[in-house]
């Protein structure tokens, strides 16, 4: 089941187990347990500080880890590969004594947690966005013994799926209730339980020579660059790997013929942890002033004082603003096909938008549900010609063009969609199970209304050296007027930001 090179891979990574842990199997004598079976007995092999054992466990198939005979409170129904694997490592290295790369203060918090917590986390595995969630909440396991998760794989357990109509993932269950769905961190699940997290003593930050404000590629790229110069330099984001982590393959970034995008980000943030750079992540930018220094507000109260400061702060998926969208959001409104597809599988959707990101999610979409309709707004596809031609041999897959889409119709998740032939004026109706809105990016800048220049589409009007009309800030990336928007392009004009952030000091 495993490769060889990972098994490679996981050998170094399993040098580092502290101490022993035993892995305790719920097998059944069906398919999916033997599979889970033999991949833990070709896992437990990789390591002699890995024990397998037989036992029974809530879930058939699933798995536990105990170490220093105790239990971790982790457990994964189901087998936790693709983006999981990385999860399921790092819960083995935690669980053996391995320090998880948490904030102080937050371990504490999570010590001081006295009420029993037992929360499940439906996945799918081909999710970007599950395994932040998976680890944050085996981390708070492992770290508190009043807390407890399980990891669940959809497609191993279908019917739970269906019979508590998720639609989006990860959707997130606490005590057996409905507790949060789609991207969290540790610190914002932290908050929900906890209140407001304490971030005063980001205040007390000496002021920087470059603060970045945003977390992918643009950002790394002017961090590397600044650091590299030797001035004082920090990042602070909500997450590191903006929209990069959303994407499931990339196969236009030089030297690379086919990554993964939370395989590209990781090798981003290695590169970042060579230098000394502060990354300061969970926190969301408010505002910006300009005094003496350039001063960011965060969403937390807190406020970052630096010399310069260069936005990254990227884009986000644009909505369609119509009636229903908003009350079934993760009810059968999703934004990401790689994520929330397999929730769909022999399901009838939706695809709104005909660019590249609409044609390709439709594309996807046909592998996995029983049909998959384009709709279009403008009268031709403005999506490549080669993912066009593609289409055409989909037979589960029919596009219609030229069509203003009204509004989104459900119960209790979405049931329709009806929309307007702009030709004839004739209103229309769709039944199905699913929308995929992929109509687009939104610049990232709602941050920055009124303090620097922006454009009719919200992005910040920048000069060839990416220095906006505010001395001292610079923007890079997805948020700049960039005719376009690529990775190797946001990488590109971050070098710049930074290279001209380390003018701007010489000179002033």
């Amino acid at each position: 089941m495993l490769e060889a090179d990972i098994k490679e891979q996981l050998k170094e990574y399993f040098q580092l187990l502290e101490a022993n842990v035993l892995i305790k199997a719920s097998i059944g004598s069906d398919q999916k347990s033997k599979e889970m079976h033999s991949f833990l007995k070709e896992l437990a092999s990789l390591s002699s500080k890995l024990e397998l054992k037989e036992t029974s466990l809530a879930r058939t198939p699933s798995f536990s880890l105990t170490a220093a005979g105790q239990e971790t409170g982790v457990s994964f129904a189901g087998i936790p590969l693709g983006h999981e694997l990385n999860s399921l490592v790092l819960a083995l290295l935690q669980a053996s004594g391995r320090e998880p790369k948490v904030e102080a203060k937050l371990i504490k918090q999570i010590k001081n947690i006295e009420q029993e917590y037992n929360f499940e986390t439906y996945i799918s595995l081909s999710c970007n966005n599950c395994p932040d969630v998976v680890q944050a909440l085996n981390i708070m396991s492992i770290i508190n013994p009043n807390i407890t998760h399980t990891m669940i794989d959809g497609a191993f357990f279908k019917g739970e799926v269906e019979e508590k109509s998720i639609l989006a993932v990860p959707a997130i269950y606490l005590n057996g209730e409905f507790f949060k769905s789609g991207r969290l961190t540790l610190t914002k699940i932290l908050e929900h339980l906890v209140g407001k997290i304490d971030n005063s003593e980001l205040n007390e930050k000496d002021p920087y020579d470059v603060l970045i404000v945003g977390g992918g590629p643009a950002a790394a790229s002017a961090a590397i660059y600044a650091a590299r110069k030797g001035i004082k330099t920090a990042i602070v984001a909500e997450r590191f790997g903006g929209q990069v982590l959303d994407t499931a393959e990339i196969e236009n970034f030089i030297g690379q013929k086919n990554i993964e995008g939370s395989k590209l980000i990781s090798k981003f943030k290695e590169h970042i942890e060579d230098y000394d750079i502060d990354l300061i992540l969970s926190q969301k930018a408010k505002s910006l002033e300009k005094n003496e220094l350039v001063e960011l507000e965060l969403e937390s109260g807190a406020v970052l004082k630096s010399k310069t400061l260069i936005a990254a702060t990227g884009a986000s998926w644009r909505q369609l603003n119509i009636p229903g969208e908003a009350e079934f959001k993760n009810k059968g409104v999703a934004y990401c096909p790689h994520c929330d597809g397999p929730m769909f599988e022999d399901k009838d959707v939706a695809v709104i938008g005909g660019g590249n990101s609409g044609v390709e999610a439709a594309i996807d979409l046909a592998g996995i549900a029983k049909s998959v309709t384009l709709l279009e707004f403008l009268p031709e596809l403005k999506a490549d010609q080669v993912l066009q031609n593609r289409l055409e041999e989909i037979d589960n897959l029919k596009v219609i063009k030229n069509v203003d889409c009204q509004e989104i119709k459900g119960t209790d998740t979405v049931n329709a969609i009806s929309y307007v032939e702009r030709d004839s004026g004739q209103k229309q109706e769709l039944d199905l199970d699913g929308v995929f809105v992929q109509i687009g990016l939104k610049a990232n800048t709602d941050w920055l209304k009124d303090k620097v220049e922006l454009n009719q589409y919200g992005e910040i009007i920048t000069t060839a050296n990416q220095s906006t009309n505010l001395a001292g800030v610079f923007a890079a990336g997805d948020c700049a007027d960039s005719i376009y928007k690529q990775i190797v392009i946001s990488i590109g004009s971050g070098a710049s930001a930074a290279l001209a952030a380390f003018d701007y000091l010489i000179r002033n």
